[in-house]
């Protein structure tokens, strides 16, 4: 079956490429009578959107969305929720170097060795233009998410080896890389004006927390509430690992350092990242996004073509010099998709009894 599909009771199908017409994406199963208006998925279209930071792409596409169905005076119907996004700034006479080459660490070459044919265009599916599909499908979910009272919130924890030193909520709106730390995004953006002058690109780190997320959620074997929050994060195409709490410091610990201890008001601390045995244990959920760096960079590389041969490579063309700032909003969606999907399920459970 197409992987273009996520979830099982609130199910998003995201379509488009980046230099087609536009793109788009439907979303089943979201209840009836939520309110919802266009203002409300263009709030968090336009967080994804290129910004003043340095590490963004000069493309300057107005991401204006409109709601094609399943919204009447306000609300939402019950039916499927279409929208889409016209693509206005593409300029796909930038791509032509790339159309019979493969650029490294890009899905170029898989692309084409599953299709037999690739959109050389901006990357086609693969470009990361495709998240915005996703954003638009996670503002249905928040509007869900808020009215159970859970909360969402995502931002970079590192960006070019910076790493924050403190968690700051109220920063994250303030500097151009929702980081949670004033001092560390002003670091991290020398660190990015150094690096986008070299030719070459970035990686970093997003880390989301959901807040107010009931006990319950997740079921027991395959579909583990973690493990669907890895696979929603590991489907962005810059995503290479996933941590839930203490991740990967986990390995390193004793049981007893490990465990979070229960006491009458709740765990005492919180290393299992508000998730045990695959189902929410009421407490915070923590999880956190490994990127790597853009591909498409301006010093020479070794490649080859189409027909095998090698070749060197620069790109040239409106790159972003590392997916964050942008991916973060793409996190958010990703995890509020997953907790929609795993909320509605749990209902369809508890009403049965």
């Amino acid at each position: 079956m197409p992987g273009n599909t996520f979830g099982k009771a609130f199910v998003v199908t995201t379509w488009g490429e980046s230099h087609g017409r536009a793109l788009g994406v439907v979303v089943d199963g979201c209840p009836p009578a939520l309110a919802l208006s266009a203002n409300d998925v263009q709030q968090e279209l336009n967080k994804r959107r290129p910004q003043s930071a340095p590490a963004s792409t000069s493309r300057k596409e107005p991401d204006q969305v409109e709601i094609l169905s399943g919204v009447f005076e306000g609300r939402t119907t019950g039916t499927p929720i279409s929208m889409i996004v016209y693509n206005r700034d593409a300029k796909s006479g930038a791509y032509d170097h790339l159309k019979n080459v493969f650029r490294p660490g890009h899905g170029d070459i898989t692309y084409f060795k599953k299709y037999g044919i690739r959109d050389h265009r901006g990357g086609g599916r693969a470009s990361g233009r495709e998240t915005l599909a996703r954003v638009a499908a996670g503002a249905v979910a928040k509007v869900l998410l808020d009215r159970k009272g859970i909360d969402v919130k995502a931002y970079t924890i590192e960006l070019a080896g910076v790493r924050v030193s403190r968690i700051d909520i109220k920063a994250v709106g303030k500097n151009p890389f929702f980081a949670p730390d004033l001092d560390a995004a002003q670091r991290m953006e020398e660190k990015i004006k150094q690096i986008k002058e070299s030719g070459d690109s970035a990686g970093g780190i997003v880390e989301v927390t959901v807040t107010g997320c009931p006990a319950g959620l997740g079921e027991p074997v395959f579909d583990k509430l973690d493990a669907d929050l890895a696979k929603a994060l590991m489907s962005i195409g810059a995503v290479k690992a996933v941590e839930i709490g203490a991740g990967i410091e986990a390995a390193r610990l004793l049981g007893s350092q490990c465990n979070d201890e229960i006491t009458p008001t709740g765990f005492s601390t919180n290393r299992s990242g508000g998730i045990l045995a695959g189902i929410s244990n009421g407490d915070d959920i923590v999880v956190r996004a490994a990127v790597k760096p853009i591909p498409s960079i301006r010093i020479v590389q070794n490649t080859i073509d189409i027909h095998a041969r090698p070749t060197t490579l620069s790109v040239k063309g409106r790159h972003d010099i590392s997916a964050i700032p942008r991916i973060v909003p793409v996190c958010q969606a990703m995890v509020r998709l997953t907790i929609a999907d795993h909320l509605l399920r749990q209902r369809a459970i508890a009403q049965a009894f």
